[in-house]
């Protein structure tokens, strides 16, 4: 009887390991659950917002997206990620090579984005109407407004300044097409920006970049004497540090201005290490306030500069022991702004703001009230991007 009882006990558990493992085995990488929840609810490009079923404008938030999905499908191959970025731009794209719902006169930097889908579809099925599209954009770039230093205006509607989303918009776009189409001197103008950003919007007291600068200082926002707005947004240093690791993947080795683009990644690589909260391992909405009233953990930052960091280190572009930084800051990601999405097999992004942005109308006036008064949401295109790339080199590290 005893025996029996103990044959018994003895198969139940093992059934129940068996299972556990089997669950262990079942359970996909989260790059591949959030990617799941990308094509489930932004199933092509006529609902990007599911909360607003309407047709939406050539849009840098889908780009943000469709740039995780593109690291996805050249880690794993699998061609449903090709296909979903595919029929993404097909919207837009046209057989004659035009964009449906851009406009290259509003010179909005923003627009560029989406040019390194089109030249990634470009170099994967040798269609010109991709080529022909993304050179709309290149040629944006060199029409592009600028300061009298020679950085790119933000956008017509914004004249004289410069800010940091910018140059992840325009950037590794300008670098990849320049690579291309192996034209040595659009590096020269690339780098220049990366340095004048620096040069005009960095607080040599903390080591932070300031959201935006202003050349005519006329803004309400910018500072008399400087030009610079009062703060120090996450997002905007994210957009700036993912764009410098993006660049230099295209950027001549033997340039004479690679030095200095490795040399600002390193200057910006010890400010996202001393900002970031040493016991949840995120980065806040405002860096440098993280204990001021109303101030938050914000996920897209957080996962653009696990990003920047990670890829940074893989790519040789900053020193190893930097990569502590980012799997800590993925540790905290995981736990804090990660939760089950509606169906199984997927996961959600919490912890997003939904925009923060100076000037305009209703006037942003780049206060600190301003900034935490904007939405955080979970789902937001910008943080789920920013996550699928996040977590697409994350998955890499051994």
């Amino acid at each position: 009887m005893k025996k029996s009882f103990f044959i018994k006990a003895g198969i139940t558990c093992l059934l129940a390991t068996n299972a556990v493992a089997g669950l262990k085995a079942q359970h996909k990488p989260l790059s591949i659950e959030m990617a799941a929840t990308v094509m489930d609810i932004w199933k092509d490009s006529l609902n990007l917002n599911p909360a607003e079923p309407k047709p939406v404008k050539w849009s840098y938030d889908q780009g943000v997206i469709l740039e995780g999905i593109d690291g996805i499908w050249k880690r794993t191959g699998e061609r449903v990620y090709f296909d979903y970025m595919q029929k993404s731009m097909d919207f837009f794209v046209t057989e004659e090579g035009n964009i449906n719902r851009y406009k290259q006169a509003d010179y909005n930097i923003d627009n560029v984005k989406n040019g390194r889908t089109l030249l990634t579809l470009f170099k994967a099925t040798g269609q010109n109407k991709y080529f022909k599209a993304a050179t709309l954009l290149w040629d944006q770039l060199k029409k592009q407004p600028r300061t009298q230093q020679g950085g790119f205006w933000h956008k017509k509607i914004y004249p004289n300044q410069m800010w940091l989303d910018g140059l992840y918009m325009g950037e590794p776009f300008y670098a990849e097409y320049a690579a291309l189409i192996k034209d040595e001197k659009a590096f020269d103008d690339i780098a220049k920006q990366f340095i004048l950003m620096e040069k005009n919007a960095l607080d040599p007291k903390t080591g932070l970049l300031y959201h935006g600068w202003d050349e005519s200082r006329q803004e309400k926002w910018a500072d008399q004497k400087t030009g610079v707005s009062p703060h120090f947004w996450g997002r905007a240093m994210g957009w700036y540090g993912m764009a410098l690791v993006d660049v230099l993947e295209y950027f001549p080795e033997k340039h004479p201005q690679r030095k200095n683009l490795l040399a600002i990644l390193d200057r910006l690589s010890v400010s996202i290490e001393k900002y970031q909260d040493q016991k949840s391992g995120l980065w806040y909405d405002i860096l440098d306030l993280a204990t001021r009233k109303g101030n938050y953990p914000e996920a897209s930052a957080s996962c653009m500069f696990v990003y920047t960091i990670a890829k940074g280190v893989r790519k040789g572009y900053v020193d190893p022991r930097y990569l502590a930084i980012a799997k800590k800051g993925f540790q905290g990601i995981k736990k804090e702004f990660i939760e089950p999405g509606q169906q199984q097999g997927q996961v959600n992004l919490k912890g997003t703001v939904s925009v923060s942005g100076l000037g305009g109308k209703p006037y942003r006036d780049g206060s600190y009230a301003y900034y935490i008064s904007e939405k955080v949401i979970t789902n937001d295109p910008k943080g789920v991007g920013a996550f699928l790339l996040a977590a697409n080199e994350m998955e890499t590290v051994k």
